[in-house]
C-alpha cells in the first residue's frame, strides 16, 4: 500500500483540482445563461472562419505587434508545453517515469521536448517583457482608475504564474540524470545542468521530484484560478468569437415591439387594438432596454466574463480620450462584477435571486458614462476578441429614454422638435423651405 502512495495522493490532487474546476464551469454557465435568449446561429461557415481566425490565429493580436508578437509567443509555448501534461498525468496515475519516451524512442520524444524547451525561454522572456511594460514602463492603458487593486494585482500574479511554471518545467529536465545522460531533447536544460554539479544522485532526484509535483499542482491552481480572472478568456475567447455579431458595425438593433408598432401608425388597415400573442415576437416586452445584467442577452454576458482587460478598447475610444468618464473595458469589468454579484445571491438563496437594491445601472454604471459614448464602434473594432462593450451601452441608454425618460436635455429637445416639426430643429414644416427665398 505504501508503495502506490504518491499514486493515490496524485490521483487525488487531480480529481479534486478537475472537480473544482467543473463545479465552477458550471456556475459560469448558469450565469451566462441568467440573460435573455438570442439566436447567434446563423452563417456558420462565417463564424467558424471568425473563430479560427480571430481566437486560433491571434489575427488581431498582432495589429499592435510588440504586444501582439508576444502574445502570440506566450499562447503558442503555453498551450503547445501544456500537452506533456499528458505524460505527467500518466506517470502520476501509473507510477511510471517518462512514460512516452520508449514508445516514441528518442528521436521523436527528444525533438518534442526540445522544443518544448525553447518554447518554455521563449514565453519566461515573453512575460518578462510584459511584466516590464506592466510596471516599470507603465504603459498608460494598464494604469487607467479601474486597474487599481484586484484588476492589477490579477494581471501580474499570471504572470509570475508562468515565469514559475516555465522554470519548474526546465528545473525538472535539468535535474532528471536520465534525461540528461540520453541527451534526447535536452536543448535548453543541457545549459542549466550544471547549475547543479556537486549535487548527490538523491538530492537531485529530491530536486526532480519536488518540480515535478509543484509544477502538476501549479498547473491545478492555475486552472481553477482561471475562474477568478481576466484569464479565463483562455477558454472563452472560442466561443465569443463565434457568437459574435456578424451585422454591420454601424447596425444596431431594433426593438420587434416598437418596429411592430411603428408599421401600425402607417398602416391605415391596422387594428391598433389587437394584443400580441404570449411568447411572439410582437410581444411588448417587461422592460425596454436594460438596467441589469438580466436584462441584457447571454452573448453580452458572456463578453463580459471574456474581456481580457488589455485595455484596447478604452484606449482607442474618442470620448475616454477627451477626459471622459467612459472606459468601455470599465463597461464590460462592471457588467461581470454584477453578475457575479447575482450569481453569488442565487447561491446563498437556494437558486433564487433575492432582490439586493442594486443594479447595473447607477450602482455600477453610471448614465453619464453611458452618454459619452459617441457609438464610433472604436472599441469594438479594437478588440481582439470579438468583444462589444456599445451593445451594452445602447440597451442601458434605451432603458433611460424609454424607461425613465432620463435622457440629457438637448436629446430631449432634439426628439420633441423631431415629434412636433418632423426634424431635429425648431422649426415648423411650412419655414423648412424658406431658405430657397433667401437665395
Amino acid at each position: 500500500m505504501e508503495k502506490y502512495l504518491p499514486n493515490i495522493i496524485f490521483a487525488t490532487i487531480l480529481i479534486a483540482g478537475i472537480g473544482y474546476f467543473v463545479l465552477n464551469v458550471r456556475k459560469l454557465v448558469r450565469n451566462i445563461k441568467l440573460g435573455k435568449d438570442i439566436d447567434r446561429t446563423d452563417r456558420k461557415p462565417e463564424r467558424w472562419k471568425n473563430m479560427a481566425k480571430i481566437a486560433l490565429g491571434q489575427y488581431k493580436m498582432v495589429r499592435r505587434p510588440v504586444s501582439g508578437i508576444l502574445h502570440v509567443v506566450v499562447y503558442v509555448g503555453f498551450i503547445l508545453i501544456n500537452i506533456e501534461m499528458l505524460e505527467i498525468v500518466i506517470d502520476g496515475l501509473l507510477g511510471t517515469h517518462r512514460v512516452f519516451q520508449p514508445i516514441l524512442g528518442d528521436a521523436i520524444y527528444g525533438f518534442l521536448i526540445g522544443n518544448f524547451e525553447i518554447l518554455a525561454v521563449l514565453v519566461f522572456v515573453a512575460v518578462t517583457i510584459f511584466w516590464f511594460r506592466r510596471n516599470i514602463e507603465k504603459v498608460k492603458r494598464f494604469w487607467s482608475k479601474e486597474m487599481t487593486g484586484w484588476p492589477k494585482n490579477d494581471g501580474n500574479i499570471i504572470l509570475y504564474f508562468e515565469m514559475v511554471l516555465m522554470s519548474l518545467f526546465l528545473i525538472m529536465n535539468a535535474t532528471d540524470v536520465a534525461f540528461q545522460e540520453a541527451g534526447a531533447g535536452n536543448v535548453i536544460s543541457q545549459f542549466i545542468a550544471p547549475w547543479f554539479n556537486g549535487f548527490s544522485a538523491e538530492s537531485l532526484h529530491l530536486i526532480e521530484k519536488t518540480t515535478w509535483w509543484v509544477h502538476i499542482i501549479g498547473i491545478i491552481i492555475f486552472l481553477n484560478y482561471l475562474y477568478y480572472s481576466k484569464h479565463l478568456h483562455i477558454l472563452l475567447a472560442f466561443p465569443n468569437t463565434f457568437f459574435a455579431n456578424l451585422k454591420p458595425k454601424g447596425q444596431l438593433t431594433n426593438l420587434a415591439s416598437v418596429t411592430k408598432e411603428v408599421k401600425m401608425m402607417l398602416d391605415p388597415d391596422a387594428d391598433p387594438y389587437a394584443m400580441p400573442e404570449e411568447g411572439t415576437e410582437d410581444e411588448v416586452p417587461e422592460k425596454f432596454g436594460a438596467s441589469d445584467v438580466t436584462d441584457l442577452n447571454w452573448v453580452q454576458l458572456m463578453n463580459a466574463y471574456t474581456c481580457t482587460e488589455c485595455g484596447r478598447c478604452t484606449s482607442s475610444c474618442p470620448a475616454n480620450l477627451t477626459g471622459k468618464e467612459l472606459s468601455p473595458r470599465k463597461i464590460m469589468m462592471d457588467t461581470r462584477d454584477r453578475l457575479e454579484e447575482v450569481g453569488k445571491n442565487i447561491d446563498q438563496n437556494n437558486g433564487v435571486f433575492k432582490d439586493d437594491g442594486k443594479q447595473l445601472l447607477n450602482d455600477y454604471i453610471s448614465p453619464e458614462e453611458l452618454w459619452a459614448c459617441t457609438s464610433c464602434n472604436a472599441c469594438v473594432q479594437e478588440c481582439p476578441i470579438g468583444i462589444d462593450p456599445l451593445s451594452i451601452i445602447m440597451e442601458m441608454r434605451r432603458y433611460l429614454v424609454m424607461e425613465e425618460s432620463a435622457a440629457p436635455q438637448e436629446l430631449n429637445a432634439m426628439m420633441s422638435n423631431i415629434e412636433n416639426n418632423g426634424a431635429p430643429w425648431q422649426y415648423s414644416q411650412q419655414d423648412r423651405l424658406n431658405w430657397k427665398d433667401e437665395a
